[in-house]
């Protein structure tokens, strides 16, 4: 008989202790967000492990990030990708990205990281010479989700991986509660989960992540 493990802060625990270990660049970049003045929405330890391995899985040389914030995300993957590989970050704020950068440099990873500041709907589509890009992380404005994936379909190849943050949203989804947040959300995984050009499934754990694989 099957048993189904609870959904519990323990079982985070655990599996950030076995598999998601932070060293102390990592840990400071997370822990240092509320003395910056940045809002505590970065990644947990165990999603950034889940995108480290993900970016292995596919084997990218190539990762375009929207939604930068102090590059905690962006650390994890920059450590999956080979040497000679690229990341594309898209940050709107100037103050994240200013600290994102610092944090780039103290980690050795400016060589293959390239920040761009801006609103990542104008950006997108000035990215059509560094394309195809084999992995793209998406974690910024929910209401975007829909105008991003139109944009980042253009920009990966058949077998390009693409990743969204906070698909479930605390769980709500999954619920009969409203808003223009939670509403969206569920629209946006209800049109991915029927797009028919994608092979899409939700990971649970944190927020959820939805990942879409391009046929």
């Amino acid at each position: 008989m099957s048993q189904t493990s609870p959904d519990t802060p323990e079982i985070h625990r655990y599996i950030a202790h076995l598999f998601a270990r932070e060293d102390t660049l990592l840990r400071q970049v997370r822990e240092s967000l509320a003395e910056h003045g940045l809002p505590e929405i970065a990644i947990e330890p165990e999603e950034g492990a889940f995108l480290h391995l993900l970016v292995k899985l596919s084997r990218a040389r190539r990762i375009l990030e929207i939604g930068t914030l102090a590059g905690y995300s962006t650390l994890w993957l920059a450590r999956a990708v080979p040497k000679d590989g690229l990341i594309i970050t898209i940050e709107k704020s100037l103050l994240h990205a200013k600290i994102a950068r610092q944090n780039f440099r103290a980690a050795g990873f400016e060589d293959r990281i390239l920040l761009l500041t801006g609103e990542a709907r104008q950006l997108l589509p000035k990215l059509t010479p560094y394309a195809p890009f084999d992995f793209v992380f998406v974690d910024a404005d929910k209401e975007g989700y829909p105008t991003y994936y139109a944009q980042i379909m253009d920009l990966i190849p058949s077998g390009g991986v693409i990743a969204f943050h906070n698909a479930l949203w605390g769980g709500s989804v999954a619920l009969d509660i409203h808003g223009p947040v939670i509403d969206g959300i569920r629209e946006f995984n209800q049109m991915v989960a029927d797009d028919p050009r994608v092979v899409s499934h939700i990971y649970p754990a944190g927020d959820g992540t939805l990942i879409v694989v391009k046929r």
